[in-house]
């Protein structure tokens, strides 16, 4: 079989496993390749299809299982207002349960309390437990007066 018709296969599994997202087809895709090089070497039909079904099943058996194990794992680096969660802040300007102000990472943030009954006053330390689009939820580190 010609190596064309190899990479047209590769070409039609690849362009599926980008609609599916299932790690079968973009292997099999990979399984086409390397029997479109088989091919172009000079290798006869039943050699493509060996080499086909080699490389599908080394993916399918030990590639497949690897990353779909990498995939479930949650990230170890946390981004953008995900890695604020637990800092500690200092308060800038009263903070109660509907505003006020701290200084997070050198930045200026609205907040707000994450207890409604608490008055936060100014100076005092508190940690982020939580983000709200641009407003930190707050709650101090120490006891209050």
């Amino acid at each position: 079989m010609p190596w064309f018709i190899w990479l047209a296969a590769a070409a039609a599994l690849g362009a599926a496993e980008f609609f599916t997202l299932t790690l079968v087809l973009g292997l099999l895709a990979g399984a086409a390749v390397v029997a479109a090089v088989v091919a172009g070497v000079g290798v006869g039909v039943l050699g493509q299809f060996v080499a086909f079904g080699v490389a599908a099943a080394a993916g399918l058996l030990v590639v497949r299982p690897v990353a779909l194990r990498q995939m479930a794992q949650p990230s170890l680096v946390r981004e953008g207002s995900d890695a604020l969660i637990g800092r500690r802040a200092e308060v800038m300007q009263e903070v109660t349960a509907t505003r006020g102000l701290i200084k997070l990472s050198g930045e200026e943030w609205s907040a707000r309390a994450f207890d409604e009954s608490l008055v936060i006053p100014v100076g005092a330390l508190v940690d982020v437990v939580e983000i709200e689009g641009a407003t930190a939820i707050v709650y101090p580190r120490e006891l209050l007066p």
